[in-house]
């Protein structure tokens, strides 16, 4: 059974052409499982992208409200809005403070993410003008994206002369490999970052991510930060995925059309039909995040992975038909009984029938772009479901 948490019956989601459900209740218990599974390392909650596409005011509160009590945001805009949900937590901004935003960073008590020699020398003036306040060094082990040169970072710590105000309360890095645990770039990142924590001894350290924390406890250090895992995506390749699902988007059956066999379906007459079929419309495409690569033909995709996307309607998958289109999908329910699907139903386009995971790689993608490309013109409920 369900709560609806602020869904009459009659608002605009019953009636909405794209709506997505999220349940809160796996959210939480996604995040006490990474939880456990962190051992004796606290375990935050990354809730960046708009917490992957869920909503950050209303995940956010869940997770602080689970015991949650370290967020990981990308940007200070991300940082201002959870601090009204999430009032006594610390929050990271893993983007960093840039001139103009030190009120800000300020005023909702955010911790920058110092990951550059720009963002440091900055951050020394700012220390100088304002005092004492916290932050976070993050230190490239070898992903080469954001980070301090590990051996830049280790001379920080032994550099008697810098500010005394200078105080970090987490050093942290990221791992390039971890969703492949037999990778021996785990390994080495795990042996560099060794020398970061020690070079920080007495403060916090952070290296494993969702997937990291499958590692196992040597790369747990003193705080996790699960992202992905919390919202039912799949964290580690070729391993069964624990986690319970999180979300369910569904787009609304414009239309049920009878077509005759030979005829061809959507742009570039990319799927022929040889058999009278029948054809289900829907009101999702890609600019509401349903990539066109999942269409069943006429995209560079199929030629490599012939099978393409599916939807769960009626109880069975359906294939997606033809092409996908900025805003409709065609799926081919010929094989559903007469009447099974009417206008004005709705059909899955991912969640408890249709793992997200599976759909991502129909598409050549990942987990994460699905959930993070839901377009604005959804809909969005929150249930809590036992």
């Amino acid at each position: 059974m369900s709560e609806f948490f602020d869904a009459p019956e009659d608002d605009n989601f019953a009636s909405a052409g794209l709506r997505l459900t999220v349940d809160l209740t796996a959210l939480t218990e996604n995040w006490r499982d990474m939880a456990r599974r962190s051992g004796a390392a606290r375990a935050s909650a990354v809730v960046k992208a708009d917490a992957y596409g869920m909503g950050i005011e209303d995940a956010g509160e869940a997770l602080y409200m689970a015991g949650a009590r370290d967020f990981f945001v990308a940007t200070v805009d991300e940082g201002v809005t959870l601090r009204l949900y999430a009032p006594e937590a610390r929050i990271f901004v893993l983007s960093g403070i840039w001139p103009g935003t030190e009120r800000r960073f300020f005023d909702n008590d955010l911790v920058p993410v110092i990951s550059s020699d720009e963002q440091l020398a900055f951050w020394m003036a700012v220390l100088a003008d304002y005092g004492d306040y916290p932050c976070a060094l993050h230190v490239d082990t070898g992903f080469n994206r954001l980070g301090l040169h590990i051996d830049d970072a280790i001379a920080l710590a032994d550099d008697v002369s810098r500010p005394a105000s200078f105080a970090p309360v987490l050093v942290m890095s990221h791992l390039a490999c971890a969703d492949d645990p037999t990778h021996a770039m785990n390994r080495q990142q795990l042996e560099s970052f060794h020398r970061v924590s020690a070079a920080y001894e007495g403060i916090d350290s952070s290296l494993a991510a969702s997937a990291g924390i499958f590692l196992g406890e040597d790369y747990h250090f003193d705080l996790t930060r699960p992202g992905i895992a919390l919202y039912g995506g799949e964290a580690v390749s070729g391993m069964a995925n624990p986690m319970r699902p999180v979300a369910t988007a569904e787009a609304r059956i414009i239309q049920v059309r009878n077509v005759e066999a030979g005829e061809t379906v959507s742009y570039g007459r990319a799927l022929q039909l040889n058999r009278k079929s029948r054809l289900a419309i829907a009101s999702a495409g890609y600019a509401d995040g349903y990539m066109r690569s999942q269409s069943s033909g006429g995209v560079p995709l199929r030629q490599a992975v012939p099978q393409g996307g599916q939807g769960f309607i009626a109880g069975h998958k359906v294939p997606v038909a033809g092409r996908i289109t900025m805003d409709l999908t065609i799926f081919d329910i010929t094989d559903l009984p007469d009447n099974a699907v009417r206008a004005g139903d709705y059909v899955e386009l991912f969640g408890k029938n249709m793992p997200v995971d599976d759909v991502a790689r129909t598409s050549g993608t990942i987990g994460y772009e699905i959930l993070t490309s839901m377009g604005l013109r959804h809909e969005r409920r929150y249930v809590a479901e036992e």
